[in-house]
């Protein structure tokens, strides 16, 4: 939802597109940029529904305008996702079966789960994970899931980028390791800001990379 993440999500889309097709093609695409100070005040305020008509109205703005296929550039939003599918008519590519695609692929079957603490402690990320691709998924411990929200929201969001908040990052990660994780899903699209493969000894699935490449895929085998 922040800018931070969206542009990433523009590159990947745009280098993807050209690394599959050559030449000087580049991904046509529209970007609809909400204003996350309101974001992020609904979310802290429990207005889940308020949040959901927000996003469907984007959702139905951008296919009227034309586009083919929709992908929510956030995890935290997929709340939402119910909502947004039911008021438009165009494929939605979910960020959670992108992502479990991948940890599936790769033989892991319990991974840990990082993001806000709104997409650690609701079901709607942990169920697709389950019911999909059967993978066991583990969150951390409150004082860890606080720590980690709030280098989202306090730094990440802001493109704020500190070693001291790379080391909580790290130990949050190495205690889930401890406890069965064989993966850490990075479920904040900020959150591969701080931390990838290198950082710790377990893989990493960064969901903006999944997401962006799986929307690539996509618009290749159906064009």
């Amino acid at each position: 939802m922040s800018w931070e993440s969206s542009k990433v999500y523009y590159e990947l889309v745009n280098k993807n597109i050209n690394y599959e097709m050559g030449g000087f093609h580049s991904c046509e695409c529209l970007l609809y940029s909400l204003d996350f100070e309101v974001i992020q005040r609904l979310q802290h305020e429990d207005k889940w529904t308020e949040l959901a008509y927000l996003m469907a109205d984007a959702a139905k703005k951008l296919e009227q305008a034309g586009a083919g296929l929709l992908v929510l550039c956030t995890n935290t939003m997929h709340l939402c996702s119910d909502t947004i599918t039911e008021n438009i008519s165009i494929p939605f590519l979910h960020i959670a079966e992108a992502t479990g695609a991948e940890i599936s692929r790769r033989g892991i079957k319990k991974t840990a789960l990082l993001g806000t603490k709104f997409t650690m402690e609701k079901d709607f990320y942990k169920l697709m994970l389950q019911e999909k691709f059967d993978i066991e998924v583990i969150i951390p411990g409150e004082e860890e899931m606080d720590a980690v929200h709030r280098i989202i929201y306090s730094e990440l969001v802001h493109g704020n980028i500190r070693d001291e908040s790379r080391e909580v990052f790290k130990s949050v990660i190495n205690k889930l390791k401890a406890r069965g994780a064989e993966g850490v899903i990075l479920g904040c699209t900020e959150i591969p800001l701080l931390i990838n493969d290198k950082d710790v000894d377990i893989p990493t699935f960064d969901t903006t990379e999944l997401h962006a490449e799986a929307a690539v895929q996509w618009v290749i085998q159906n064009s």
